[in-house]
């Protein structure tokens, strides 16, 4: 059975591992040991702390084979971006022109460096193995962390964003990037990836530019990257578009993809959850397919099970899914279809 968890100081190396294999455009989680550490220390206090309103708090997750004790996947959740230094995008907006005497009215999209997206809560560190690829254990591991909003509702904020990594080359070149941010910081499109990961973005604001871009001045390669997912991002993409996020005016700096955005009050994991009662049972006459969750902030578990849920009623669950969800009878379990 495959199981999500909150990460533990153990998972390191493997960790390191589904770094290593993640996308090139996943700056969250970087092929670094140092920082991985930080990662793991610093999401591991998170959950210690008593929290009253989002702050600077970080949650990893981990999906794990609790047979081979394998790490199959990872991803993770930012209570507030921008909390200790800004969180830069790029807002893709029309400046509109006119003239009286021609008689001629013309918008042009420019794109402008800003930090509109700061006190959002963010979805990020998305990485699953290439075998469970578009299978119930993606939706798992994307969709689990909106479980865990839905239960921890005062550690985050009323709107959440993701960016969605977007398009470079399968050689690691990306049109966008060479065209506007590799003048300004000389570095291949996956060294300069590399190095958001490995240090603070506070270096965008000072070689990014501060004036607009004029969309229609760069060459048509790069528009057409302007809010294009890559391939390999497109689950994620797919997955959360599903739960009611849409696209809005503001795309990544490097490689211009798509930021996605909603409220919690929008987000379908969220508000149409049920809850629900454990209740152990030796067999299950299963009618549906469901995400399901313990309520735990330490300990914090989610599955993929097939169940027989009738609202109001206590769950059945069989003895591998209570030992999953380390939960007993009387326990609260939140849970949705697939």
């Amino acid at each position: 059975m495959l199981v999500l968890r909150s990460v533990e100081p153990d998972d390191l190396p493997q960790l390191q591992r589904l770094a290593r294999e993640s996308l090139v455009g996943v700056t969250s989680l970087p092929d670094d040991r140092e920082c991985l550490q930080q990662k793991i220390a610093d999401a591991c206090a998170s959950l210690e702390k008593l929290v009253q309103e989002p702050g600077p708090e970080s949650y990893v997750f981990v999906l794990q084979d609790l047979e081979t004790r394998q790490l199959l996947g990872c991803s993770e959740i930012l209570a507030t971006a921008g909390f200790n230094e800004p969180f830069y995008s790029l807002r893709n907006r029309h400046f509109t022109s006119a003239s009286r005497e021609l008689n001629i009215e013309h918008g042009v999209a420019a794109l402008s460096l800003c930090h509109d997206l700061n006190g959002h809560t963010l979805l990020r560190g998305f990485h699953i193995d290439p075998t469970l690829v578009r299978t119930a254990y993606s939706e798992l591991l994307s969709r689990a962390r909106l479980l865990f909003i839905a239960a921890h509702g005062r550690r985050f904020s009323p709107a959440v964003i993701t960016e969605i990594v977007g398009y470079s080359s399968d050689e690691g070149h990306s049109p966008f990037w060479d065209a506007v941010g590799k003048h300004f910081f000389d570095l291949p499109y996956a060294e300069a990836e590399r190095l958001c990961g490995l240090q603070s973005r506070r270096f965008l604001a000072e070689l990014m530019p501060q004036y607009p871009i004029y969309v229609p001045m760069l060459p048509q390669a790069a528009q057409d990257c302007i809010g294009r997912i890559h391939p390999d991002g497109q689950e994620a993409f797919d997955i959360l578009a599903r739960e009611g996020f849409e696209t809005n005016s503001y795309v990544d700096i490097f490689d211009g993809g798509p930021t996605l955005y909603a409220r919690t009050t929008a987000i379908r994991s969220i508000v149409h959850s049920h809850l629900a009662v454990a209740q152990p049972t030796a067999s299950l006459d299963a009618r549906g397919r469901y995400l399901l969750s313990n309520e735990a902030l330490q300990g914090y578990r989610a599955i993929v099970a097939d169940l027989d849920f009738r609202p109001g009623q206590p769950l059945a669950l069989d003895a591998d899914m209570c030992r999953a969800l380390q939960v007993v009878e009387g326990s609260p379990i939140r849970l949705i279809a697939l």
